[in-house]
C-alpha cells in the first residue's frame, strides 16, 4: 500500500465530508454510484463522526492509512453492496483485517435488494458484516437508523474509550481487584476509568475520600465522595444506590415473592410478577444480569434480528421491572431461606436482616467451574479471567489468547476477543463444537480467520512473567502429548456449578446440586399425592428457573421464559392461601 503524501490530518481533511475532529471516529462509506445517497443519510452524525465517503476499493485502504496515521478510530464501516461482487471478494478480507473492531454494514439499493439478498444473508450469519439493511429511498428512514445507532452503540461501549466518566477508579496499580471492579462497571453499561493515586484526577478522587488513608482501591460515582470498594459486591451496594442495612430492614410487610437472583430468569420473574400487581422484591448478591451481561452479542434473542448485548438486554429488563415496582437489593446475598410451615411467609435471611414472603423464587443461575490448576489460579486477574471478562479485551490487542470452554458463551467470546486478538485459540475437550454449542455461533467461528478450534484438548500448566500470565501447556487428551503456548490471556467458561448451600435440605437437589423440580422431585419429599408443579421445588411456594433449575436448557431465551412462567404458580400458590 502507499503512503499518503499529506501529513495525516491534512490528509483526512481533504478526504473527509465532514471532519469535526481528526482524531473523532470515523464512519467509514464505500460506493460507487450512491455516494450522494448515503452522504444524505449519514449526515445526521457528523456532529460527533467524521464521515468519510470513498469510491474504489483502493481509497478506502487509503483513507484507511490516513485515519491510522491521525489516530482515528473507525466505528462503523459500510458498504454498498452495487459495486459488485468480483471486487467485493477481494475487498471484504483486507478490509476485515484492516478494521477488526470496527462494525460493519451492508447496505443494497432497493432495486438489487432481492438479488444480493442470498449472498450476504449467509457473509452476516458467518460475520462478515453485522447487518445488511435496504438502502433508504427518502428521508427519515428511522427503521434504517436505528439498526445504524445500534452498531454505533455496540461499538462506543466495547471498543471506544468513555468519553463521559460515570465512575473514576484510582489504585496503584490495575491489580486483579480493579479489573474484577472494571469487569462489573462494564458488565452493567457504566462508563469508568482507571487512575493512579499520583495522576491529578487520582489526587482529586482522594481528596474526596473521607476515610482512612491508604486504602484502594478508590471508586468515585459521578461527584459524590469517593468510596473504598475492595469487591464488587461493595461496589454493586454503591452502584444500585446503596441499600444499607436500615433500608432493607425497613422492608417489614409480607411480600408477595422474593426473587433470589437477576439474571434473565430472576428479571423475567420480577418484570411479570410486578406488572400484574404482585409485590415484589429481588435479592441479587453482585451484578443484576448475571453471567448472561458478559456476552457480548446474543444473536439468537427473538425479536432482535441484528443481537443484543447481554449486558442491554438485562439493563433493560431492570428499567422494565423498576417501572412495574419491583425493588432492587443489590449487593445482599441471602444467607438462609427458612421454610414457612402450615401456610406461613417464608424467611430469606441475609445480613442486613430477614424478609418475609408468600413465595419465594431462586433464580442464583450459576458460576464457572473452576480449572483446578494451581498454577493459574494464582494469576486469576492477571492475564487469567473466569468468564468473558470483556473489559479486558482492547488489552489483548495484537496478542494471541486462548479460550476454554464449549458452550454458547465461550464461543461469544472467542468472537469477541477476535476483534483485538491476533488470535484466538477456542480449546474444548470434546472432538469439536456439535453437542454443546449453537450452530450460528459454529459458522461465525468457522468463518473467522482469527479463530482456531482445537478439540480433545485441556490446558494443564501454566506460568506468568513480571506477574502476568506468559504461557499455558495444552495436553492432547488422546495422546498425553503436550505444547507450550506464549499467550495474553486466558479466558476460562467451563460450564455450569450452581451455588446453593444457602438452601435448607427441604429442597430437594441433585447429585451435581442443582434444584430439583416437578416431577423430579422423589415422591418422598412430595407434600401431598402429587408431585409439584413443573417449576416448583419440594416445598410449597418456593419455585426455581433457569441454569440452577436440574434439567434446564442453560440458555438465556429458556431462563427468561421460566422466569415469566414462574409467576402463573406463584398466581396459583397465592390464590390457594
Amino acid at each position: 500500500m502507499t503512503a499518503p503524501q499529506l501529513p495525516p490530518v491534512a490528509a483526512l481533511a481533504e478526504r473527509s465530508e465532514h471532519l469535526v475532529d481528526p482524531g473523532a471516529p470515523a464512519i467509514l462509506c464505500l460506493t460507487a454510484e450512491n455516494a450522494d445517497v448515503l452522504r444524505a443519510q449519514f449526515s445526521r452524525y457528523a456532529a460527533e463522526y467524521a464521515l468519510h465517503i470513498e469510491t474504489s476499493p483502493q481509497s478506502v485502504v487509503d483513507c484507511l492509512e490516513a485515519l491510522e496515521a491521525a489516530g482515528a478510530p473507525i466505528a462503523l464501516f459500510v458498504l454498498d453492496t452495487s459495486i459488485g461482487f468480483e471486487e467485493l471478494g477481494s475487498a471484504l478480507p483486507m478490509f476485515r483485517r484492516l478494521v477488526p473492531t470496527a462494525n460493519r454494514l451492508a447496505v443494497t439499493p432497493w432495486g438489487l435488494f432481492m438479488e444480493h439478498l442470498e449472498t450476504f444473508r449467509h457473509k452476516v450469519a458467518k460475520g462478515a458484516f453485522d447487518a445488511h439493511l435496504m438502502m433508504p429511498r427518502g428521508i427519515r428512514d428511522e427503521e434504517f437508523h436505528s439498526a445504524v445507532v445500534e452498531l454505533l452503540n455496540d461499538w462506543g461501549s466495547t471498543v471506544a474509550a468513555p468519553l463521559v466518566e460515570t465512575v473514576r477508579i484510582v489504585a496503584p496499580t490495575e491489580d486483579a481487584a480493579v479489573r474484577r471492579l472494571r469487569d462489573f462497571l462494564f458488565r452493567t453499561g457504566s462508563p469508568h476509568r482507571f487512575y493512579t493515586p499520583d495522576s491529578p484526577i487520582g489526587q482529586e478522587v482522594i481528596a474526596s475520600y473521607e476515610g482512612e488513608t491508604g486504602l484502594f482501591p478508590l471508586v468515585r460515582l459521578a461527584d459524590l465522595p469517593a468510596q473504598h470498594c475492595p469487591d464488587a459486591r461493595t461496589l454493586a451496594r454503591a452502584v444500585y444506590g446503596r441499600p444499607d442495612l436500615q433500608a432493607l430492614a425497613d422492608v417489614t410487610e409480607v411480600l408477595d415473592v422474593i426473587v433470589v437472583g437477576a439474571g434473565p430468569a430472576g428479571l423475567a420473574a420480577c418484570v411479570y410478577a410486578a406488572s400484574e400487581g404482585l409485590s415484589t422484591l429481588a435479592l441479587e448478591a453482585e451484578v443484576i444480569g448475571g453471567q448472561a451481561g458478559t456476552s457480548s452479542m446474543i444473536r439468537n434473542y427473538l425479536g432482535f434480528p441484528r443481537g443484543i448485548s447481554g449486558m442491554r438486554l438485562t439493563t433493560r429488563a431492570r428499567t422494565q421491572a423498576v417501572r412495574f415496582g419491583t425493588r432492587f437489593f443489590t449487593g445482599w446475598p441471602v444467607e438462609e431461606l427458612v421454610p414457612g410451615a402450615d401456610g406461613a411467609p417464608h424467611q430469606v435471611r441475609t445480613e442486613a436482616g430477614t424478609l418475609l414472603a408468600r413465595t419465594v423464587v431462586i433464580a442464583t443461575g450459576v458460576a464457572y467451574r473452576r480449572l483446578g490448576v494451581d498454577a493459574l489460579e494464582e494469576l486469576v486477574g492477571h492475564g487469567v479471567h473466569y468468564g468473558a471478562a470483556m473489559s479486558s479485551a482492547p488489552e489483548v490487542e495484537g496478542r494471541d489468547v486462548i479460550v476454554v470452554g464449549g458452550g454458547n458463551s465461550a464461543g461469544q467470546a472467542a468472537i469477541h476477543l477476535a476483534r483485538f486478538a491476533s488470535s484466538v485459540t477456542l480449546v474444548v475437550r470434546r472432538e469439536d463444537l456439535r453437542t454443546s454449542m449453537s450452530a450460528y455461533l459454529i459458522t461465525e467461528l468457522e468463518a473467522n480467520p482469527r479463530i482456531t478450534v482445537r478439540g480433545c484438548t485441556r490446558v494443564v500448566d501454566g506460568g506468568a512473567s513480571e506477574g502476568e500470565l506468559e504461557w499455558v501447556d495444552l495436553e492432547d487428551i488422546a495422546t498425553g502429548e503436550r505444547e507450550r503456548r506464549r499467550v495474553g490471556g486466558l479466558y476460562l467458561l467451563l460450564g455450569a456449578e450452581p451455588h446453593c448451600d444457602w438452601l435448607p435440605d427441604a429442597v430437594c437437589r441433585d447429585d451435581r446440586g442443582f434444584v430439583l423440580t416437578g416431577r423430579d422431585v422423589p415422591p418422598e419429599h412430595w407434600s401431598g399425592e402429587v408431585p409439584p408443579a413443573d417449576l416448583e421445588t419440594a416445598v410449597p411456594g418456593v419455585y426455581c428457573a433457569g441454569d440452577v433449575r436440574s434439567g434446564s436448557m442453560k440458555r438465556v431465551a429458556s431462563a427468561t421464559g421460566e422466569g415469566a412462567a414462574v409467576v402463573s404458580l406463584v398466581h396459583e400458590h397465592l390464590a390457594a392461601l
